[in-house]
Order: C-alpha cells, then sequence, then structure tokens
C-alpha cells in the first residue's frame, strides 16, 4: 500500500503550520501549494498577537494548545522567537459587563488572567497612558511573533522535513470522484490525494466550484509600523478595543499598530487570481492612528510611519473559525475564517488538522469550530447581503 499523499492548499501559517505537524507525525507525502510565495497573502500582513483569554471554551482550548507551541517552536524553528510580553485587553465599563461574565471559563479551564484598573497599567508599563474609564484584561502568557520571522523559520523546517513546497502553482479546482474528493487541478497537471484547505479570503472561490458553501466574508485591514525610537517602548500587546484598534512593540525598536475601519463593506474577492496588492487604505487612517493612539502611548508622537501593509480578515457568519473535515464531501478538510486571529491559531489549527488527517481525533472537541454547523438557507441568506465590517462579529486577535 502507498503511503498516503496530503495535499494542502495555501502556504500561510495555517498551512505551513499543518504540513509541519504532519510531517512531524511522517504522515506519508506533503505536498503544499501556493499560487504565489508563502506567506504572500494574509500572513505577512498580520499583526502576529495573540491572547488566550477568548470568548468561547472552544477557542481558549485551542488558543492555550498555541500558546504552548509558540514557545516550543521558538527552541523548534531557527530564526525565530516568540516574543513573550504579556498581553492585555482593554475595556470601557460598558463592553467590561461581557467579558466578565466569561471569567468563571477562564478560571475553570486554567487560563491564567488579571484585571487591572488604569493606575495598575501605568505603574507595571510607565509608557502606557490608559483612560481612567477603562480596566484590563491580563494575560501573563500571551505576546506576538514577528511575521517576518516565522514565516520563514517555518517554510524553512517543513522544506527539511521533506514537504513539498511548490510556490507559483495555482490550485485552479477540486477534484471529486463518487462524492470523494480525490485531488486537486493545477495548470501542471492534477495532483491525487488528501485535500486540507486553508487559504482565506479565496475560499469561497475555490470551494463553491464542489457545491461546497461556506458562510465566511472578507473586510480589509490595515497596519503600519513606526520609525524607530532610541530604546524599546516596554509595553505589552495591548488590544485596545476603545481605541479601535491595537498597538504592540515591534522589532528595531519600532511600534505596530492596526485600526479598524468599521464602515467599510466588505470586500468579495472577484477571482481566484486576485491579489492582496490590489487593495489600499485611505491616507487619512495615518492621522488618525495618531490621534486614537498618541494618548495612550505617547512616545508614539516622536514618531512617523514607516511601513503600511493592507490584507483581509475573514469572518465566519457565528464568529468563530471553521475547522475540521467536510462531512459530505470525505476527502476534503478545511481551515479558514479566523476573523482576526489566524497568526495566534496557526499552531493550533496547524496541530488539530494533522489530528483530523492522520489520527481521525483531535485532542480536544472541536464541534464548535465545525465546517457542518450552519443551516445551508442561513448560509444563503447570509452570502446574500452585503455588510460593513461593524456588523461582523467584532472579534481581534
Amino acid at each position: 500500500m502507498h503511503p498516503p499523499t496530503t495535499i494542502i492548499i495555501g502556504g500561510g501559517v495555517t498551512g505551513l503550520s499543518t504540513a509541519y505537524h504532519l510531517a512531524l507525525k511522517k504522515f506519508g507525502r506533503i505536498i503544499l501549494l501556493d499560487k504565489g510565495p508563502v506567506g504572500d497573502g494574509s500572513s505577512s500582513r498580520s499583526a502576529g498577537i495573540i491572547t488566550g483569554l477568548l470568548w468561547s471554551e472552544t477557542g481558549v482550548r485551542a488558543r492555550q494548545i498555541s500558546l504552548q507551541r509558540f514557545r516550543e517552536l521558538s527552541q523548534e524553528l531557527e530564526g525565530y522567537q516568540f516574543q513573550d510580553v504579556g498581553s492585555i485587553i482593554l475595556f470601557d465599563p460598558p463592553s467590561w459587563t461581557d467579558r466578565e461574565k466569561l471569567l468563571p471559563l477562564y478560571e475553570r479551564v486554567g487560563a491564567p488572567f488579571e484585571i487591572l484598573d488604569a493606575t495598575e497599567m501605568r505603574r507595571r508599563w510607565p509608557a502606557l497612558h490608559p483612560r481612567e474609564d477603562l480596566r484590563a484584561l491580563y494575560d501573563p502568557l500571551g505576546g506576538y511573533s514577528e511575521p517576518d520571522e516565522y514565516l520563514p523559520a517555518l517554510a524553512r523546517k517543513c522544506r527539511e522535513l521533506g514537504v513539498e513546497i511548490r510556490e507559483h502553482q495555482q490550485v485552479t479546482d477540486v477534484l471529486t470522484r463518487g462524492g470523494r474528493v480525490t485531488g486537486v487541478r493545477t495548470p501542471e497537471g492534477d495532483i491525487e490525494g488528501i485535500v486540507v484547505c486553508t487559504v482565506y479570503a479565496w475560499t469561497r472561490k475555490l470551494l463553491e466550484r464542489i457545491g461546497l458553501r461556506l458562510p465566511v466574508k472578507s473586510f480589509v485591514h490595515q497596519r503600519y509600523v513606526t520609525t524607530p525610537l532610541p530604546s524599546p517602548v516596554r509595553i505589552p500587546v495591548v488590544n485596545a478595543n476603545p481605541y479601535n484598534g491595537y498597538i504592540r512593540p515591534a522589532s528595531g525598536n519600532r511600534l505596530l499598530v492596526g485600526i479598524e475601519t468599521s464602515d467599510r463593506e466588505e470586500h468579495p474577492v472577484p477571482s481566484l487570481d486576485f491579489h492582496m496588492s490590489a487593495l489600499s487604505a485611505a491616507p487619512e487612517l495615518r492621522d488618525q492612528l495618531m490621534r486614537d493612539f498618541v494618548p495612550l502611548v505617547p512616545d508614539l508622537g516622536a514618531l512617523s510611519w514607516a511601513t503600511e501593509r493592507v490584507g483581509l480578515l475573514t469572518f465566519s457568519m457565528d464568529g468563530e473559525p471553521i475547522l475540521g473535515p467536510v462531512a459530505g464531501l470525505p476527502g476534503l478538510y478545511v481551515g479558514v475564517a479566523f476573523h482576526s486571529g489566524g497568526f495566534a491559531y496557526n499552531p493550533a489549527s496547524g496541530l488539530l488538522l494533522a489530528e483530523f488527517v492522520a489520527d481521525g481525533r483531535t485532542r480536544i472537541d472541536l464541534a464548535a469550530f465545525s465546517p457542518d454547523r450552519f443551516d445551508p438557507r442561513e448560509v444563503d441568506q447570509y452570502l446574500a447581503t452585503t455588510v460593513p465590517q461593524s456588523h461582523a462579529f467584532q472579534r481581534r486577535h
């Protein structure tokens, strides 16, 4: 009997992580296909932020795996280091009421946290100046990765373990026979095997070809990196919901800041040939970022913006990821729609997809993320609408 072949569509962090964890299991032949270079989509445009303090038990348990694996990957991947600076989520009084209800969940599953007021935040991190009415949920295990370090380090390790990474090879169709998914079609020819689809913005355009309609929508997002400071700014990762974005340290004594454009409508991907270089951000967002974030981090006021990256965030209808096998199409697995947290999920999502493929089961219950959880009529209604980002679930990292 020939060893199995697994074809992974998409060379972002989820696809690379899946390939890596399958390779660690020595699960046959592993082929990863990307229409461009690896990391050319959302992954290289990510903030790389992670916290374990999410809004559902499945999400929290998956993030516990990610937080552990990020630390292990710092030892496994040459040239990569997880930055364990901790992470805080800021809340104003109305939004805190909803998050406070989740504290018993965090205690039950063993996700550490602290609740900090503005005075305590300023004491711990003098560079932070939060408003007096704000409080923070502090995750001591949180932190960030630099995508420009992580992606090449993970791809390099995949190749060392025998993964066939084929860049500039676009998947144009998914092959089926007898109700099963049997492989993919590319301009270079057909490839047979188990299929794992990890492309984000292109998911609908690709999978609708075989009758699979997933309720996902994509929204433009932009993040910026500053010019250097003389010395590092000592702050944790800050998911600054009342400030409409986030901020974190970045390599080279810089700051990375992201901002939402809540009124901007979803961005439908027109074809499989779409590239994110076609996206743009309004120039006035740079000034808005300064107005919004200098009060929180005054050091930002002495800097200017050095780089801008614009990409797409992909949300599902209920705001939760879509991860696992598709019951109606045996041989197909998907890992998509990780809201703004695809990078944060990727060590767990890749490991869990590898467990689905190789073992047929996963170490945690993923029913809440199942591709089969949606009512087809509700999916049709959802996809027939066009909405601004403010109507999607506001779930950051």
